[in-house]
C-alpha cells in the first residue's frame, strides 16, 4: 500500500512539472514580444487575433498630443492633480479608421501581464480615457526605469487611478 502511494505521488508530481514546463515553453516567446515592444515603445492593437495596428511615438504625435489633468492617487499618498501630455484614445482609433461603435470592450494590457477593461461607451466619452507620455512635463520613462511608460493609460474620470494601465503595450478590441 505504501509503494502504490508513493507510485501515485511521483507520477502526479511528473505529470505537474510537464505541465508546468509545457507553460513555460509557451510562455517564453510571449514575454519576449511583450519585452520587445515595451523596448520599441511599441503598442499593438489587436481584434479576433488580427493584428489592426502598431502606435509609436511618431503617430501619437501626429494624432495631436495635448495636455489634460487627471488625480493620481495611490495606496500610500493623497491624491494629487497632475498634468499629462497624450492622446484621446478615442480620437486615436477614429484617425486609424477604427469606430469604437463597431466594438463593445476595450482591454488594455500591460508588460506585466496587468489588464483591465472598459467599455466602448466610456472610451467614446468626450475627455476620459487617455494615452499619456508625460507626466508634468516629464517623459513616464519605462518599468526597468522606474517609470510608469512609456505609455500610461489614465482615465480622468477615475477618482482613485485604480484602472489606470501603467506600461501599456496591447488594446484588444472586442
Amino acid at each position: 500500500m505504501k509503494k502504490r502511494n508513493i507510485i501515485i505521488i511521483v507520477a502526479v508530481a511528473v505529470v505537474l512539472l510537464v505541465i508546468v514546463g509545457v507553460f513555460a515553453y509557451l510562455n517564453a516567446g510571449s514575454v519576449e514580444e511583450k519585452k520587445k515592444l515595451e523596448e520599441e515603445a511599441i503598442i499593438l492593437i489587436n481584434s479576433q487575433d488580427k493584428e489592426l495596428a502598431r502606435i509609436d511615438m511618431a503617430l501619437l504625435e501626429k494624432t495631436g498630443i495635448k495636455d489634460f489633468t487627471a488625480n493620481l492617487d495611490t495606496s500610500d499618498s493623497e491624491a494629487e492633480k497632475h498634468i499629462y501630455s497624450g492622446v484621446f484614445l478615442n480620437e486615436l482609433l477614429g484617425s486609424l479608421g477604427i469606430d469604437i461603435n463597431d466594438y463593445s470592450t476595450v482591454i488594455a494590457k500591460a508588460v506585466d501581464g496587468y489588464t483591465v477593461a472598459f467599455g466602448a461607451a466610456e472610451v467614446a466619452q468626450p475627455d476620459n480615457i487617455y494615452i499619456a507620455v508625460k507626466m508634468d512635463g516629464k517623459d513616464l520613462g519605462t518599468k526597468s526605469t522606474g517609470g510608469s511608460g512609456p505609455y500610461q493609460l489614465i482615465v480622468t474620470e477615475d477618482a482613485f487611478s485604480q484602472r489606470w494601465c501603467k506600461f501599456l503595450i496591447e488594446l484588444e478590441l472586442k
